[in-house]
């Protein structure tokens, strides 16, 4: 976890870092916009097999074998999709990639308080704001306008839509999914696992492996 240096961006100071992204996904593609200056895409990693040996704006998708082939390269993975984000961490850790090699890429327009502290291997889009004393964890994914309030924590391998609002001292759970256009009370507490759906409203903690929506949030489904 680092925290970004007063003056610095929170890219880091990179001269040049070559990437390999896992998979060719939307995250994947949204990932293209929001590289540092000195950050190139190499190669698309995917498992599909229709998808090997094309070009996605010019970039090439190979099959996990570039992983080895390019070991100089960091590595952006960012699966997961509301019906499948509870297994982001098998599926990132079945790449078998080391912690040191996992790359951090944000958007110039994001806002990231020097305060804040970044995991790695975390996609952070444009602007995003993130305020003093923020906690964002490792292999977090942060779709565009969110606001990431102060003190507040989100868990590892988490995903948040975009124009989410994390009032201050915000707590979430490892592995949740927070639905575009969502509104979260100060102090709460969302549980590990949970998905919060699109648009909501929550004014009380969520549970973990609990599924709420609306507004105010209620529950749909748990376990």
């Amino acid at each position: 976890m680092d925290r970004v240096a007063p003056g610095a961006s929170a890219q880091g100071d990179r001269l040049s870092e070559e990437l390999l992204v896992f998979p060719c996904n939307g995250n994947g593609l949204e990932a293209i916009d929001c590289l540092a200056a000195g950050q190139t895409i190499v190669g698309f990693v995917d498992d599909a097999e229709a998808k090997k040996g094309s070009r996605v704006h010019g970039v090439p998708v190979h099959g996990r074998e570039l992983l080895v082939q390019r070991p100089e390269a960091k590595v952006l993975a960012v699966p997961g999709s509301p019906s499948s984000y509870r297994s982001r961490r098998q599926v990132i850790e079945g790449l078998g990639v080391s912690g040191a090699r996992f790359a951090r890429v944000v958007h110039a327009s994001a806002r990231i308080s020097p305060m804040a502290a970044i995991g790695r291997n975390v996609l952070i889009m444009a602007g995003v704001v993130v305020t003093a004393n923020a906690v964002i964890g490792d292999h977090v994914c942060i779709l565009p306008n969110t606001v990431v309030h102060h003190d507040v924590i989100v868990g590892a391998w988490t995903l948040i839509g975009s124009n989410v609002t994390l009032a201050g001292g915000v707590e979430l759970g490892e592995n949740c999914y927070i639905g575009s256009g969502t509104s979260v009370m100060n102090g709460l507490r969302v549980g590990r696992g949970a998905l919060v759906g699109l648009g909501s409203t929550l004014i009380r903690d969520v549970e973990p492996e609990t599924v709420v929506a609306g507004s105010p949030a209620r529950v749909l489904r748990t376990g």
